[in-house]
């Protein structure tokens, strides 16, 4: 028994560890942008427009992108679907450094969609795979997928000024998301339990009329709108407080980096709990404080108001995918309610930091954006109180 049991731990360390490398190139795409803006502005002219459109369109496409998940997977299985997204990612990350508006948006369109269905496709792929330690393995890939979103904030200023221009830095990238796409590559060549004789469509409509799917749905876009809300608009809201571009991509860093602790912590005392209300409240609290702080707060306590907004974030992320997997009765409607959840999700979350820059430039301060931010910290946690009750969707 206890080599049997080193056998199937032993063949579960590659799945999870090619887990973990395509979970590095969720977020990369868009932390790497904020950091360059103003310099991406300043040599190709980007209106302020088209700025905050760089920084909404690849949300929104997350969320319109994220939805072909189910009928990919119903086509080609959950592990061609996400070796086909890392692939088209990659090239979307090298067309986004070429010269020009056009690539930079079809780029970053491109790279976002594949990371869409990736990440919807994901959640199916533990309850798949690792049904008994879902909580944990959650985890793990939201605290490397926080480590990914560290490194693009961080390292593409350096990157961009030892190669002499940002083009390089974006493309970059890439490199990462094919050394994913070539590990993920054996995931192929393993022996599948068959699919459950439910089409896609037929479990979707059910979820759509799931007021629990509804929730969580609710509760992925509110929390989602509070990072993407951080991505695009903290390096230029510390720069106008006075921090030069290094240090306000260190700062965005240091929040990044700091994501990884409760989001590896959190999902997995989630995973333990039958009913996950105990942590909607602290974990979403955090994120207002350390957002507010920095935006209205003392300034010799950035450093502190960041770790405690990278606490929250990734908090906030990893509770959000452990509630999809837990909703979720078998690794099928997981990846329906995984589509759902992130389609309409991000959507939503598009549109947060659209309100915020709309709510800076008609004020031309940062006190009322972070009153807004507060307002959906507020409404993330109501309704993370409401998905997080021990019940299951319909499968």
């Amino acid at each position: 028994m206890p080599r049997a049991r080193l056998t199937r731990a032993a063949g579960a360390v590659w799945p999870a560890l090619a887990l973990m490398l395509v979970a590095f190139n969720l977020r990369p795409a868009l932390s790497s942008i904020g950091p360059i803006l103003g310099r991406i502005r300043e040599e190709i002219g980007l209106s302020g427009v088209l700025a905050g459109a760089l920084i909404t369109v690849p949300v929104l496409c997350l969320g319109v992108f994220g939805r072909l998940g189910p009928p990919l997977v119903h086509r080609i299985g959950p592990d061609a679907g996400v070796l086909a997204a890392l692939v088209l990612t990659a090239v979307g990350l090298v067309l986004r450094g070429f010269d020009g508006v056009v690539p930079l948006f079809s780029g970053s369109v491109l790279a976002a969609a594949g990371i869409g269905v990736v990440g919807v496709i994901l959640p199916g792929v533990v309850k798949r795979d690792f049904p008994t330690r879902a909580g944990l393995m959650t985890g793990l890939y939201t605290g490397t997928l926080c480590l990914g979103a560290s490194a693009g904030a961080g390292l593409t200023v350096p990157a961009a000024r030892a190669l002499g221009h940002w083009q390089g830095a974006l493309m970059l990238w890439a490199l990462p998301a094919l050394v994913a796409a070539l590990a993920w590559l054996p995931m192929l060549a393993r022996p599948r339990p068959r699919a459950t004789a439910a089409s896609p469509r037929g479990r979707l409509s059910a979820l759509w009329r799931d007021p629990l799917a509804w929730q969580v749905t609710a509760f992925m876009g509110a929390q989602s709108s509070l990072a993407y809300v951080v991505f695009g608009w903290l390096p230029a809201a510390l720069i106008d407080r006075g921090f030069t571009p290094v240090a306000a991509g260190a700062l965005a860093s240091v929040s990044a980096m700091s994501q990884v602790a409760l989001a590896l912590v959190v999902p997995t005392l989630a995973g333990r709990r039958r009913d996950q209300r105990i942590l909607i409240v602290p974990v979403v609290a955090l994120p207002m404080i350390g957002f507010g702080g920095l935006l209205v707060g003392p300034l010799a306590l950035a450093w502190m108001f960041a770790v405690i907004l990278g606490l929250g974030l990734g908090g906030c992320f990893g509770l959000a995918l452990t509630l999809i997997v837990l909703r979720a009765p078998d690794p099928a409607t997981a990846g329906d309610l995984s589509a759902m959840a992130q389609g309409v999700g991000y959507c939503v979350a598009a549109l947060g930091p659209l309100l915020i820059g709309a709510v800076h430039e008609a004020s031309g301060g940062w006190d009322w954006p972070a009153a807004v931010y507060a307002s959906l910290a507020l409404t993330a946690m109501g309704f993370g109180l409401a998905a997080a009750r021990d019940r299951q969707v319909a499968g």
